[in-house]
């Protein structure tokens, strides 16, 4: 089955106004952006954006070309079809009590995440990990009651030797790799 989550990382100077104009095609595109991180890169003065992005094939191949033409944008991969790390980072604040705290400390555990903030009536948590092992931590954690969670969205890069920046095969057609 064709994936319909398509996940773009695009290589970008950093520069005012170079993430607007991104989102901006997206949105004229009519795309929802089911995620977006971004931060510094390995390269001074580039960011790298990771976009999830949920479409049909052809229509966000479409998108993706229109991305690469975008002042400041020195490439954009599709890199759902490849070999990826994909994570994300999670802060889920989850009711407790006397009566639930040891409980909620062992789910905790068993899914190798951190308590980062105790308080009377509250733990807060910190995940990180794929998409799955998050929902699946919630589900837990609803039965609890959770009073707040905030999620980064999701990075990737490919596994093995070759980075989007310098040997991807699906990047921008006539790029200029700093």
């Amino acid at each position: 089955m064709v994936p319909t989550k398509h996940t773009l990382v695009a290589l970008v100077e950093d520069k005012p106004g170079v993430l607007n104009r991104m989102v901006s095609l997206f949105r004229r595109r009519g795309f929802n952006i089911a995620s977006i991180a971004v931060g510094s890169s390995e390269l001074s003065g580039f960011s790298r954006v990771t976009f999830v992005v949920d479409g049909p094939l052809a229509m966000v191949e479409q998108v993706r070309k229109q991305l690469g033409k975008v002042v400041d944008v020195v490439k954009v991969s599709d890199i759902t079809e490849e070999n990826i790390v994909i994570r994300e980072l999670a802060l889920v604040k989850v009711k407790a009590t006397s009566a639930t705290r040891s409980e909620i400390i062992q789910i905790v555990d068993v899914f190798r995440s951190d308590i980062v903030d105790v308080a009377q009536d509250s733990l807060t948590i910190e995940v990180t990990g794929a998409e799955q092992k998050i929902e699946s931590l919630l589900d837990l954690l609803r039965t609890f009651g959770i009073k707040e969670i905030v999620r980064t969205g999701c990075i990737a890069m490919t596994r093995g030797g070759a980075g989007t920046a310098n040997g991807s095969t699906k990047g921008r057609d006539n790029e200029q790799t700093p």
